[in-house]
């Protein structure tokens, strides 16, 4: 509209009349195409209104008054949008009389009567949302300015010429409502969605808090928790990334399955373990990456950072598909651009910054991990582990479930396939993954693990640990199947 549309409208430009016309004539083309966006959103509006009305959760009376009051604008609007860019050009490079003559008449269909009954519609759109509940406080202060400056625009050009304001004058008042609108619908549509996705306690919408109270810490939590971007940013491809990963610290629960149940997304069931199958497993693994960066950077890879990460899981499978995995009840980094990248492009991924984490040697050979939370939404962890000389022995619910050590690895480590479920979208997904450890790799650990986070999962269950020195890792693709509602 700025750059293209409004140079050629009344009040538009400095320009003159003739000068104006003459522009119409000379570049037809660019009149036509910037009329396009208003004729692609008239459609968007009407769409809007019969999806009003097919909402079952939305008041039916207002919705349908929503519908009504759209077509009353879409006739008169459109109707004047179709002369003014076939006739209307067309007198343009012919009789610029006879087309200020067309114009004088165009113009108040469109930007006075359409324009009139598009807001009234809007009001309509305010009544029906606040009645359903989608609403917010910066809405409600949103509300005023918006339709004080949509009102004077489009009753402005259908007032009597004697009491009409200048044409620059109802340029500028429709741009300053229009920029609004462009922040409430915004901000209407970030309702919307959050009705249809909920906070929870884990997973992609468990609350995102950043560990500080800044400003950008603000801008950043207001970002990461918004439905809005995260639609918006999911249709953005997976590329494959790679990371040569070094570290990995593995601490597991085997726990009643009834505890970890909750943590299983819609679509997908708990693996559970042991003859009456009564156990799961839960793993908390920590680790460093190498470079971590997409797989076409190639030796510039090495630029890339080498955050520390932390991935909360649980072993499930697709009933339907067969395809087994794990699922993230929730997972941290300690850099903001990958943990934001993660949670708002990927459906698997509930990622959450670490205000500081450490995974580092001892001088006998064992590891710390440390895992600070600080103020923010991550989990916390302290890990004191030191090498063992036998494989930890397999008593209680561990033998039950596993002969030994090594039937326990070849369960918990060959887990290349994380799963989500998007209900909303009828279909479970799936990253791909490759890590291909071998189970020799993975060195028994034993000592003390401490952390809020895995205690409000497990309860008082005691950990096995273990570690693996290096992995190459490379995320492949994101595939999804299709479910049946």
């Amino acid at each position: 509209m700025a750059l293209m549309l409004a140079p050629m409208l009344p009040g538009g430009t400095l320009a003159s009349d003739v000068e104006r016309v003459a522009s119409i004539s000379a570049h037809s083309l660019r009149f036509r195409l910037g009329w396009l966006p208003w004729q692609l959103c008239a459609v968007a509006d009407l769409a809007l209104a019969v999806a009003m009305v097919r909402a079952r959760w939305l008041p039916r009376a207002g919705s349908v008054i929503v519908l009504v009051l759209t077509c009353c604008a879409v006739l008169p609007d459109q109707y004047a949008q179709l002369v003014w860019v076939t006739r209307g050009v067309t007198l343009a490079g012919s009789n610029v009389a006879a087309y200020l003559a067309l114009e004088k008449r165009l113009f108040p269909l469109t930007a006075g009567w359409g324009a009139l009954f598009y807001t009234l519609g809007a009001l309509g759109w305010t009544w029906c949302f606040v009645r359903a509940g989608t609403w917010s406080r910066a809405l409600t202060w949103l509300t005023v300015p918006l339709f004080v400056a949509m009102g004077f625009a489009v009753v402005s050009p259908i007032l009597p010429a004697t009491m009409r304001p200048a044409s620059t004058v109802i340029a500028a008042a429709n741009a300053v409502g229009f920029v609004i609108l462009q922040v409430w619908l915004l901000l209407v549509t970030e309702e919307v969605l959050r009705r249809a996705r909920p906070t929870e306690g884990h997973g992609r919408w468990a609350l995102w808090r950043y560990p500080s109270s800044s400003p950008l810490a603000r801008i950043l939590d207001a970002l990461a928790n918004s439905r809005f971007f995260g639609v918006l940013l999911e249709p953005i491809p997976e590329l494959t990334m790679r990371s040569d990963i070094t570290d990995v610290v593995y601490v597991n629960y085997l726990v009643d399955a009834a505890l970890l149940t909750p943590f299983v997304p819609s679509g997908l069931e708990l693996q559970t373990l042991g003859p009456s199958k009564k156990h799961a497993l839960f793993t908390f693994l920590t680790y460093r990456h190498g470079h971590f960066g997409f797989a076409f950077l190639g030796p510039l890879r090495r630029l890339m950072p080498s955050p520390i990460q932390t991935n909360w899981r649980v072993h499930v499978v697709d009933p339907k598909t067969g395809h087994r995995g794990i699922t993230f009840v929730t997972n941290a980094v300690t850099h903001v651009v990958p943990a934001l990248a993660a949670r708002l492009t990927t459906e698997g991924m509930p990622m959450h910054v670490l205000h500081h984490a450490v995974v580092e040697h001892t001088r006998d050979g064992g590891v710390e991990v440390t895992l600070d939370a600080g103020s923010g939404s991550a989990p916390d962890a302290e890990a004191r582990l030191t090498l063992s000389d036998e494989a930890p022995p397999m008593e209680g619910a561990w033998g039950e479930c596993f002969e030994n050590f090594r039937a326990f690895l070849a369960y918990c480590v060959p887990q290349d396939r994380a799963m989500s479920s998007q209900p909303l979208r009828l279909r479970i997904s799936r990253q791909e993954i490759d890590l291909g450890i071998p189970l020799d790799a993975c060195i028994p650990l034993r000592g003390t693990v401490t952390s809020r986070a895995a205690r409000a999962i497990v309860g008082d269950a005691e950990p096995i640990c273990f570690r693996v020195p290096s992995v190459k890792f490379e995320f492949s693709e994101e595939a999804h199947d299709r479910r049946i509602a």
